[in-house]
């Protein structure tokens, strides 16, 4: 599971000393929808927008004396680069501009992982704890009734059955592969903190080793 923390926070003790990964997460200029709705933009403004992001970060990242490790792209251009290799490589382009060294965490089985093992671009598959899957191993859009999993005990079993057996179960009950590196559970999906609590101890219960990537 990948550690998250806000940038702005009082680290203290060195971020890689206490095991956690920082990382980056541009999206689509769009604040008022949170990123969370596809937008039709042009190449070179996207390019402009997310290097523009992703150097505002890297300036916060230096004041408080921390890394960036990782690249994830935020909300729907995530969801929309997992079908788009073009779009893919725009956003891989763009983000070795400004974090040359940084790996590109995308969705699992996706175009963009495709495309980052292309471009021997340092990559880290993702799965999610708190969202439904479709039978292509896509994420079950949000305007979609339950596309989000509300049930804290079905967060905690499809995490595990992830980290454990590489698979989930899709919206439509079927059995789908998963092989992911890292999980990620959204902060802002109600019980977020209980929901993480309880991965963490199933997992490690399990035996399951829980830190940033390598």
């Amino acid at each position: 599971m990948m550690h998250r923390i806000d940038l702005n926070a009082d680290l203290g003790e060195s971020a890689k000393d206490r095991g956690i990964a920082v990382g980056a997460h541009p999206s689509y200029p769009d604040p008022e929808n949170f990123g969370r709705k596809s937008m039709v933009i042009g190449d070179d403004a996207l390019t402009v927008s997310l290097i523009d992001q992703m150097r505002m970060i890297q300036t916060i990242a230096d004041e408080i004396g921390v890394a960036i490790q990782h690249v994830k792209p935020h909300g729907a251009l995530y969801n929309d680069m997992a079908n788009s290799e073009v779009l893919s490589d725009l956003v891989c382009r763009a983000s070795r501009q400004v974090f040359p060294n940084a790996a590109l965490v995308g969705l699992a089985s996706s175009e963009t992982q495709k495309l980052a093992g292309d471009r021997e671009q340092p990559f880290i598959a993702e799965a999610f704890v708190d969202r439904r899957y479709t039978n292509r191993g896509r994420l079950v859009p949000r305007s979609e009734t339950g596309a989000v999993i509300e049930d804290q005990g079905e967060r905690v079993a499809q995490a595990l059955r992830i980290a454990k057996d590489g698979k989930a179960i899709a919206i439509s009950g079927e059995d789908i592969a998963i092989t992911a590196q890292t999980l990620c559970l959204h902060s802002d999906s109600d019980g977020a903190l209980q929901t993480a609590r309880a991965v963490r101890f199933t997992l490690e219960s399990d035996g399951i080793e829980i830190a940033a990537p390598r």
